[in-house]
């Protein structure tokens, strides 16, 4: 696509270098709020099923935000009437988060609660797939895999619709409704996930690295914010006590470590290797490095924040628990398993990056499956303790081993960027990528 074709149509191509625009971080508020959703939805059915239907809305959810991600980063998000379109699927994506409690069960009284769900989330696809093919005027490639594209989420988008429009007399049993729906979910998201997988990655253009690395480092932090939260909601209406002082930090230092997994150097050297790369291949790396490989790592946060609200229920909560009990069932495998499969998307995603795996988080995510059961025998806090120790254990042993490749990369990311410019600003004599870090 020409330059005079894009502002024909009021739209500004992103360039090489190129950084997060303010509208797309107005744009990810939506997100947490709906992420807020997911954490309540599954506190609220702490059970097999009900973990599994909230993990489906989240990656319902992360595929809708995957979708903007890469129209942000053919065109500015912030000009003309991408910038309209982008307030009407806030409005739109508020909804579908606002729906998330009925996204399987609709309440009593109002609208159907499912059938919003799936419209709301139709009209969010649909706009993506018009403004992206308005976006690609000029670009046969790009306007293909749209077409492409399109079938898949049709597919999945009929089969959401087909799971809310089921008749509730089908059944005398509710939760065979639920069931029924939960089942055409798993196999909508399947045939979207997996068609677009499929139609392989030429076309598709990643075309500023920097914007690109800078976004998908932001819903981390989203999704890190998400469990703090947590820790603020499991501690609503009681009363300060040291336990809960004591537990707040200790899921702090959780939180703060699994932000130094990924910032300290992560986000640094796979900025470089995308940099790197050209056409397809850097397509390809973004699509599977970002667009899948990043959902574990959301995910696993999220089940975290799931895990920090039940421990922080615990031991502060002196009528319902005793500060000795421990921190049973699916609340722990949240805790532990939140942070496992983080540690596991992160190893997936050095793996795809650089071909290499990180040894301090196999490690770690091994240690943390052998303490589940030892923390099924612990206090709660006992096990958010021991959870701290691992992943913090985890970052020093990372410093200590890879610290002079750590500092050279850091010390080149500084250089670049200035070290007291804004984060994503790129010198402009950045001649590319000097290093590649070892961590």
């Amino acid at each position: 696509m020409t330059d005079g074709t894009r502002r024909a149509a009021r739209m500004r191509v992103m360039t090489e270098g190129a950084s997060v625009t303010p509208l797309e971080l107005f744009f990810d508020l939506v997100f947490v709020y709906a992420l807020t959703q997911v954490t309540a939805l599954m506190a609220a059915d702490l059970t097999g099923p009900g973990l599994g239907r909230g993990l489906l809305v989240l990656a319902l959810l992360w595929w809708c935000w995957c979708c903007y991600a890469w129209l942000g980063n053919t065109v500015r998000a912030d000009e003309g009437v991408v910038r309209v379109v982008l307030f009407a699927v806030m409005g739109t994506m508020f909804v579908v988060a606002a729906t998330i409690p009925e996204a399987f069960v609709d309440l009593p009284g109002g609208l159907p609660g499912p059938v919003v769900f799936a419209s709301c989330y139709l009209v969010v696809r649909v706009l993506h797939l018009v403004i992206y093919w308005h976006a690609a005027r000029g670009d046969d490639g790009l306007r293909r895999q749209l077409l492409r594209a399109a079938l898949p989420m049709l597919g999945g988008a009929l089969l959401l619709f087909t799971a809310a429009l089921l008749p509730q007399q089908l059944t005398d049993d509710p939760g065979r409704i639920v069931a029924l729906r939960t089942l055409l979910w798993v196999l909508a998201l399947a045939v979207d996930y997996a068609g677009i997988m499929a139609i392989g990655a030429a076309g598709w253009q990643i075309y500023s690295a920097a914007h690109w690395t800078e976004r998908h480092g932001l819903i981390i932090i989203v999704a890190l914010g998400e469990s703090l939260v947590g820790i603020g909601v499991g501690i609503t209406a009681l009363p300060i006590s040291w336990p809960i002082i004591v537990a707040s930090f200790l899921g702090v230092a959780v939180a703060a470590a699994l932000w130094w997994a990924y910032f300290d150097v992560v986000s640094i050297a796979a900025e470089r290797v995308l940099t790197r790369a050209q056409g397809a291949e850097r397509a390809a790396l973004g699509r599977d490095s970002y667009t899948y490989l990043h959902l574990p790592m959301v995910t696993g946060i999220i089940l975290l924040a799931l895990g920090f609200k039940k421990v922080l229920a615990y031991v502060g909560d002196g009528t319902h628990h005793r500060l000795a009990d421990p921190l049973h069932g699916l609340g722990l495998l949240a805790l532990y398993g939140g942070v496992i499969l983080y540690l596991l998307g992160h190893l997936g995603f050095r793996l795809r990056n650089m071909g290499s795996v990180n040894w301090p988080r196999l490690v770690a995510a091994v240690l943390l499956v052998v303490l589940v059961p030892v923390a099924d025998r612990l206090p709660a806090l006992a096990a958010l303790a021991l959870l701290a120790l691992v992943v913090v254990g985890m970052v020093v042993a990372e410093v200590v081993l890879f610290g002079a490749a750590r500092r050279s990369l850091r010390d080149d990311f500084l250089d670049e960027h200035g070290a007291g410019g804004p984060p994503g600003r790129r010198a402009p004599s950045e001649a590319g990528p000097r290093s590649r870090s070892g961590t």
